[in-house]
């Protein structure tokens, strides 16, 4: 194997959309925290540190299921199933991984920043990954918190402490990750079933699922217009967030009512993505105007 293949592999253990969707997030509470750009190198230390931090979880997580990854069409051709990259090799990439993650952070941005990062980490692989993905249909609900973590991450880099938009961020990341998932799980369900793994869809069935989408997407759009009379928020962000989330229950309520499921849930899916980013965006407008 060349070395440009090896790396693609590693590349591809890492996860690297996850990666991108957790740095958005946490740069976005880093410009929310300064007013503004943050000073260049401690941005760049703290998303270099993030992103190491997140391709340790990553590839701890291809570890622990790589035999669920062998049954899941979508998974089978990840490095660990496929035998590109050992059982071993994975576990010393993630653990070095999370090490100079940790350093870095400690060293060169702050302590507070690096703890929040690690039990972040420790939380998507010990209570999510290694116990409740496997036992619960709940696991993506209680399991969210762990992507919910680098919005606390930016922040404390920036300011040493735990703000309130970061809290914020933290509450809509939360919210927004079961009718994420569960947009995805409905175009997947069978698969989840052949792996054994308790997804909603698989578990309590496809108009469950659905209903409980419609719930989780009333209840994400609430705490987001919440944060404007909790003056988290300003005015912008409350117009900006009503147009986004109207969208987002609107699209919930049309995956719940039409019968083409896979194809109506691939676009909430979709659309639950450029949400979060627009989010972000307009929480960080809204701080650097108001």
């Amino acid at each position: 194997m060349t070395p440009l293949a090896r790396l693609r592999d590693y590349y591809e253990l890492s996860k690297p959309r996850i990666i991108v969707l957790l740095l958005v997030t946490t740069a976005a509470s880093m410009v929310m925290a300064a007013r503004g750009l943050p000073a260049l190198p401690l941005l760049i230390w703290t998303l270099l540190a993030g992103a190491l931090a997140a391709a340790s979880a990553g590839a701890l997580n291809c570890v622990w299921d790589a035999d669920i990854d062998r049954v899941m069409k979508r998974t089978q051709a990840r490095p660990i199933p496929q035998g590109r990259v050992s059982r071993r090799a994975a576990v010393i990439y993630a653990i070095t991984a999370g090490a100079i993650s940790f350093a870095i952070f400690y060293a060169l941005v702050n302590p507070l920043a690096a703890w929040l990062s690690l039990a972040g980490n420790l939380y998507y692989v010990v209570i999510y990954t290694m116990w409740l993905k496997r036992i619960t249909p709940l696991n993506i609900v209680v399991g969210g918190a762990a992507g919910s973590v680098p919005p606390l991450v930016g922040w404390a880099a920036v300011t040493h402490t735990i703000g309130g938009p970061a809290l914020g961020l933290f509450a809509l990341i939360f919210l927004w990750t079961p009718p994420h998932f569960w947009s995805l799980a409905l175009t997947t369900e069978t698969e989840y079933g052949k792996a054994k793994i308790p997804m909603l869809p698989n578990v309590c069935g496809t108009e469950r699922t659905k209903r409980e989408i419609v719930y989780y997407s009333i209840l994400l759009v609430a705490a987001s217009l919440a944060l404007y009379p909790l003056h988290v928020m300003g005015a912008f962000y409350f117009a900006a967030a009503a147009v986004l989330g109207g969208i987002f229950v609107i699209d919930a309520l049309r995956t719940w009512r039409e019968r083409a499921t896979t194809l109506r849930a691939r676009k909430l899916f979709r659309y639950s993505l450029l949400y979060l980013a627009l989010m972000c965006a307009v929480m960080v407008i809204d701080r650097i105007v108001s």
